[in-house]
């Protein structure tokens, strides 16, 4: 739409006629409502004393019919028997049933009688296995064959699986089981006492063999008197 010409003589009558149209129509509209008007601005109407609470109270009392319907709906769907996804749901009693050490196959009652619990006894499981009486014995004896450090010695060497019925420590975790792994071998390169080993042998210390020492360059040689 293309902008106006307020320069052209009619256009200019034609925007002057509808200010002065606008502004009648302003003036009798303030005229018809100037008592409203007076009373809003100077406040002077009874006061209702209504709060922000009365009119929430007075939209909700509208659905207070739909409110009593559903109330009365609600108690009779709670008089129906809920229908359950499953037919048997477990309870407290029912968490040792098939977790126990017993029924895991780590251990057994006949030698350690700890394990005879019912399923509704939920204290913790033994941590550690039952000592060998023999080993048991060697703490209450006197020192120095025996003793505390006695015993530590001999309990280091037995296995972890045998000591706990669970891995305890990352230690534990390194060497768990040892024994069932296929790839248990004795070590190829393990530590050996080769000089007591030589001083018990019979024929006693030898020279190492002639190809543990080192090849001689090519030329001659001062060290073998050549």
């Amino acid at each position: 739409m293309p902008l106006m010409d307020i320069n052209n003589p009619a256009i200019i009558i034609f925007l002057i006629e509808n200010y002065e149209k606008e502004n009648r129509l302003r003036l009798n509209w303030i005229n018809k409502h100037r008592a409203k008007i007076q009373q809003a601005a100077t406040l002077a109407r009874e006061p209702t004393n209504y709060f922000e609470t009365d009119v929430i109270a007075h939209n909700i009392i509208g659905g207070m019919a739909t409110i009593t319907r559903d109330h009365v709906v609600a108690g009779y769907n709670r008089r129906k028997v809920p229908i359950r996804d499953g037919t048997f749901i477990p309870g407290v009693k029912h968490l040792r049933h098939g977790h126990s050490i017993i029924d895991v196959g780590l251990g057994d009652t006949k030698d350690d009688p700890r394990l005879v619990r019912p399923d509704t006894d939920l204290t913790s499981d033994p941590i550690i296995r039952p000592i060998d009486p023999d080993i048991k014995e060697i703490i209450y004896k006197s020192k120095p064959e025996f003793g505390r450090e006695q015993y530590l010695v001999k309990r280091s060497k037995v296995r972890p699986e045998n000591k706990y019925y669970f891995a305890e420590t990352s230690g534990n975790v390194y060497g768990w089981r040892m024994k069932d792994s296929e790839l248990h071998q004795k070590p190829l390169f393990g530590r050996c006492w080769h000089l007591t080993r030589a001083l018990r042998s019979r024929v006693g210390p030898q020279p190492d063999p002639p190809h543990y020492k080192s090849s001689d360059p090519p030329g001659p040689s001062s060290c073998a008197g050549i």
